[in-house]
């Protein structure tokens, strides 16, 4: 059988630097339920970062897992990435490979730089779209049984919006729109706040609104920023699943989630996220592509539960969590300038084949770069002022973040500067992945 006549191929994606054995055996239990109600191929992939006795229990659990058809696993260390990632750098032929290298799998913590290695590996793999799910969240449940995103994602993703609207239970889409492709489906969270920031909301409203405020553009009004603090972080709420929405539109990217989420191979082919490390939110970059493109997308209440790990809250992992959050902030300096360009473009993004003009993007990252940087030494001024009114281990991280205060300025323009740099290297790295394949033998 060719690969043309082969069922669709997927790739189920978990990448992971924590132990998440329960979370392993449910991302394969959604992976056989893709299977066997819609027929497609499903490799399964952990990218595994975590330490050596974490990745010992997950290789077992992994093991253990019940064979299913049309389902192979691929659980890969950071050595096996690596090896991965150095032959597909190589056959591209850029110059800089040991900085590729870097920016795809650093030694810090990158939301952006792991997702896109599973795009990598997506490609190598010959899928036809990603599915992401994130290792400290769950699955809903209705009678007893678990709901699972991937149910939306295959109804619509690679479908035009005009093929699409038969599968959902809300068509909004402009028919304007209906001769693109779907590029992503996706929903939200139920839980916790996706940013660990809810004991400072407790402790002091005020505070939280003025620090949480600090990743509005400066130039919004008083009413805009007020409505970004209340939207910020919340998901979907508490609500529980009753019944399947879905709508096909351009889509609210307010109500999406990156542990929730599916895209079309023709997105994520086409252009990255931000390399950036131990920076929350650069793993977002995308949606924005979507939404102002614009493209058809579909967004469902197939919400993911999502929890914290104590590892986050405490010690050291309190101040690791906490300094990914202001570089969140302050990436917002060079991020926002480059979604108000996408916007500007909006129908200009796609080439008559309705494909991501990549370069168009790389150029909005390089001519931000430069950007004055007084904007980010006042959300530190603030953000070290109101973290020392709340006091207590929050005024004992400002106390760790000022000596760090100029090498976080470097880093922000830095990371969009690797940003453009890895979208202009993109293609030909895709199709290095392609051709290099996944050598590594399925579990």
């Amino acid at each position: 059988m060719s690969r043309d006549d082969a069922p669709r191929r997927i790739c189920l994606t978990l990448p992971t630097n924590r132990a998440c054995t329960t979370t392993i055996a449910d991302i394969a239990e959604e992976a056989a339920y893709a299977a066997r109600e819609f027929g497609v191929e499903v490799r399964l992939l952990i990218l595994d970062s975590s330490d050596p006795s974490s990745f010992a229990e997950h290789t077992k659990a992994v093991r253990e897992l019940p064979a299913v058809p049309d389902v192979t696993v691929h659980h890969l260390d950071e050595a096996a990435q690596r090896e991965f990632l150095r032959a597909a750098i190589g056959r591209a032929g850029l110059p800089g490979r040991a900085r590729l290298l870097d920016l795809m799998l650093p030694d810090a913590v990158s939301y952006g730089a792991c997702t896109n290695r599973a795009f990598l590996l997506a490609a190598a793999l010959g899928c036809d779209s990603i599915h992401r799910r994130d290792s400290d969240s769950g699955y809903q449940t209705l009678d007893g049984e678990p709901v699972f995103p991937v149910h939306h994602e295959l109804l619509s993703l690679g479908r035009t919006g005009a093929e699409a609207a038969a599968g959902v239970t809300e068509n909004v889409l402009d028919q304007a729109h209906g001769g693109k492709p779907v590029s992503m489906v996706g929903g939200s969270f139920v839980g916790e706040l996706s940013v660990d920031v809810s004991e400072i909301k407790e402790l002091d409203p005020a505070v939280y609104h003025d620090v949480v405020s600090l990743w509005a553009p400066p130039e919004w009004s008083a009413e805009e920023i007020g409505e970004l603090v209340k939207e910020s972080f919340v998901g979907a709420g508490t609500e529980p699943f009753t019944t399947d929405r879905s709508v096909l539109d351009v889509p609210d990217i307010w109500r999406l989630d990156m542990c929730n989420i599916g895209f079309d191979r023709e997105l994520y082919e086409r252009v990255p996220l931000p390399p950036a490390t131990d920076t929350i939110g650069s793993d977002y970059f995308l949606l924005h592509v979507v939404r102002h493109a614009p493209l058809p997308a579909v967004v469902h209440n197939r919400h993911i539960v999502n929890y914290y790990t104590a590892e986050r809250r405490t010690g050291a992992g309190f101040i690791a969590y906490q300094l990914r959050f202001v570089k969140f902030l302050l990436s917002m300096l060079y991020f926002h300038p480059v979604y108000f360009d996408l916007e500007a473009a909006g129908p200009a993004l796609l080439d008559e084949r309705h494909r991501v003009r990549a370069d168009e993007i790389a150029g909005f990252a390089r001519r931000v770069a430069g950007a004055d940087r007084a904007e980010n030494v006042r959300r530190l001024d603030v953000v070290d002022q109101r973290y020392r009114q709340l006091g207590g281990r929050y005024a004992e991280f400002a106390d760790h973040l000022r000596p760090l205060r100029e090498r976080l300025l470097d880093e922000a323009q830095a990371d969009i500067e690797s940003f453009a740099l890895l979208i202009e290297a993109w293609a030909p790295l895709v199709a290095a992945s392609r051709a290099v394949g996944l050598a590594q033998q399925p579990c």
